[in-house]
């Protein structure tokens, strides 16, 4: 690849490692297998009842689907049959995961980048956009911020720019971590920062990375080609396409993929999150991605391309693609966030979503100065509330909010979750330190309307642990953690 940039080209041919992409091809050919796509949805475009109940049942078992069965579900025509798969993904995700949510907060470092994406308010061309980069009195003032807020998890997120390269990025992860004030600590920082070399993941790992996501934005390669221009470090598709390949082999073996819905047709994207996730697993003895996420394009500063998208992805269909990726990978977590507006993510989130953000500020250096500066922000966020006000919402449904770090601590990744996750075992292993960490929540931080109601439920799900001696192990710990104690788990 040769950059038509004179200030930037350098360097960005100096990232790319040829034969960090030509490993993992079969053939010369990458996973994304357009044909297979396309023939299956139309070999698959009118399902019968019989089929699609029999694919439900699939999935409630707890086994990936196959691309020909997505791809009947995607072509379902049956109102009551659309019903039935949405209850279903609710029943898979509290069988495999429980009652509860997991919560983070998106926390930017910077907004530097090289690349120009047509729908990305970062793009180097937007010359309105404040191009800012944290420092690291900066970034510690935003932790404190958020921990304030009884946030415990992360996900840092990147321009891609010589100035925030691996080095740098391992440099802040020890400074969020370092950053403590009382009680108040981010326990897990996840990363979404740009494709890297098998060494420079290797360093993040050392730091302590939690999960590493890269999404495709969009699969479709025509697509692809014509909204990351060539000149660019994001317009070499494959080096994106296999980030999580490279991540694995570099023993990063926590991922998430994800597509900004929107760029292309969206049953072509849910089919490729599919063939992304069986060739993850099929290469790393059944490890895929620990989560998905489902974007959909939003408003950007001075950004033309998002005012009127091809795809645009009405509310209806976005909440059928959710159902289907929820049964397609029924072990999977399911990211859902503040993009969405309110009433949206009421309704998704019971459809099987696994994680939430709240509280959310996506312009850089602004949670610590309460601003909200579109023209640092890479998006608009249409889900305005802070973190109590969606915590009491759940509250109300009758999920527990969960903080819980202790797998990740404890070495529970990779294989290990991904064995968990398919014998429908994670709410075992993690609802009791759900049930911890939202307690240590309702004391610290929470009003007293929701730490009355909230110790309520807390109470009510210790009760449906399985097992005596559960039950009176989490009782114990709750104890302490009402005495004063933290950072308890199991």
């Amino acid at each position: 690849m040769t950059s038509q940039d004179p200030e930037f080209g350098n360097w960005i041919d100096s990232q790319i490692k040829q034969d960090e992409i030509d490993r993992y091809l079969v053939n010369g050919k990458d996973f994304i297998d357009e044909e297979l796509i396309a023939r299956v949805l139309r070999e698959q475009a009118a399902p019968s009842d019989t089929q699609i109940r029999e694919i439900i049942a699939k999935s409630l078992e707890i086994e990936r689907l196959e691309p020909f069965e997505t791809a009947a579900l995607l072509n379902c025509r049956s109102e009551e049959l659309w019903s039935e798969m949405a209850d279903a993904g609710l029943r898979i995700k509290q069988k495999v995961y429980g009652r509860r949510i997991v919560f983070f907060a998106p926390l930017y470092i910077s907004n530097f980048c090289v690349n120009n994406c047509v729908y990305c308010a970062f793009r180097r061309d937007n010359t309105s956009v404040t191009r800012t980069k944290l420092v690291d009195d900066q970034i510690r003032a935003e932790v404190k911020a958020l921990t304030a807020e009884g946030h415990k998890r992360l996900i840092m997120v990147y321009g891609e720019h010589p100035t925030t390269d691996a080095d740098f990025i391992a440099h802040t992860l020890e400074v969020v971590y370092g950053t403590k004030h009382g009680g108040d600590e981010i326990r897990r920082a996840n990363i979404n920062a740009a494709p890297l070399s098998i060494a420079d993941l290797r360093k993040l790992s050392e730091v302590g990375i939690g999960t590493y996501q890269v999404f495709q934005e969009t699969y479709h390669h025509a697509t692809y080609a014509r909204l990351h221009p060539s000149d660019t470090l994001k317009g070499n598709m494959l080096w994106r396409l296999y980030a999580l390949h490279r991540a694995m082999d570099a023993g990063v073996d926590d991922v998430g993929i994800g597509a900004l819905f929107g760029l292309c047709d969206y049953r072509f994207e849910v089919m490729a999150l599919l063939l992304h996730t069986i060739d993850l697993e099929n290469r790393f003895g059944g490890v895929g991605p620990h989560t998905i996420s489902f974007p959909r394009l939003e408003p950007a500063h001075n950004t033309p391309f998002v005012e009127d998208p091809t795809h645009l992805i009405d509310d209806e269909s976005f909440k059928r693609l959710v159902t289907v990726l929820r049964l397609s990978v029924p072990y999977t977590g399911m990211i859902l966030t503040a993009r969405e507006p309110e009433r949206v993510r009421r309704e998704v989130i019971r459809l099987g979503v696994t994680q939430l953000d709240a509280g959310s500020n996506i312009a850089v250096g602004c949670y610590a100065t309460g601003e909200s500066d579109e023209s640092r922000a890479q998006f608009t966020l249409s889900d305005p509330r802070n973190l109590e006000q969606v915590i009491s919402d759940l509250v109300d449904k009758g999920m527990i909010t969960s903080f819980c770090t202790a797998g990740y601590r404890c070495g529970r990744t990779g294989q290990y979750f991904m064995d968990v996750a398919k014998s429908a075992k994670v709410h075992t292993l993690c609802m009791p330190n759900a049930i911890l960490t939202f307690a240590e929540y309702l004391d610290d931080y929470a009003s007293d309307e929701t730490r009355d109601k909230g110790w309520k439920l807390v109470m009510d799900e210790l009760s449906e642990l399985p097992g005596e001696e559960l039950r009176v192990r989490v009782a114990e710990l709750l104890a302490r953690i009402r005495s004063g104690e933290r950072d308890l788990y199991l």
